[in-house]
């Protein structure tokens, strides 16, 4: 199986009742969720986790990476300050694609900036909860061509 670390960052524990507007309905859990069936369809082992402590996420990404794990990652508000995070996903070696719910791009400004982007294989964001599922069969694509492992990826 391949395995592949899903990573999100601070206030994503609020979602379902943070900002409905921007960020949906739908909570971590139910995220979480989806992302599960999908990844057995995959072929994806698949780890969950979220924090709201920068540290913390460094560790995870750094776990991950240096067990060749791939990157699903949504940093939040991290993506846009933290040069710890870009150093973790480069310094470990991660595979990594960089996720958000909203488009940041039609936000404010500050959130245009990701220092996590350019160490990344790709950015997916937009798409709400679906910003997830593409992120998940694009990683899961991009390891197995790595490690010439069979996958079934499929279309949200």
């Amino acid at each position: 199986m391949i395995p592949i670390h899903v990573l999100n960052g601070p206030n994503l524990n609020l979602l379902g009742r943070r900002e409905p507007g921007i960020y949906g309905t739908a909570t971590l859990a139910d995220i979480e969720r989806d992302l599960r069936a999908q990844a057995a369809t995959l072929g994806v082992a698949l780890t969950f986790r979220q924090t709201n402590h920068e540290g913390e996420l460094v560790g995870f990404v750094q776990e991950a990476g240096l067990a060749g794990a791939g990157v699903l990652i949504n940093a939040a508000a991290y993506t846009h300050t933290s040069v710890a995070l870009r150093d973790a996903i480069s310094g470990s070696g991660a595979l990594a694609i960089e996720i958000h719910l909203s488009n940041v791009h039609a936000r404010e400004a500050f959130r245009h900036h990701s220092f996590l982007a350019p160490v990344c294989a790709g950015v997916i964001c937009g798409f709400g909860p679906m910003s997830y599922s593409l992120g998940l069969d694009a990683l899961a694509r991009l390891l197995a061509a790595r490690s010439g492992t069979p996958t079934q990826p499929t279309s949200p």
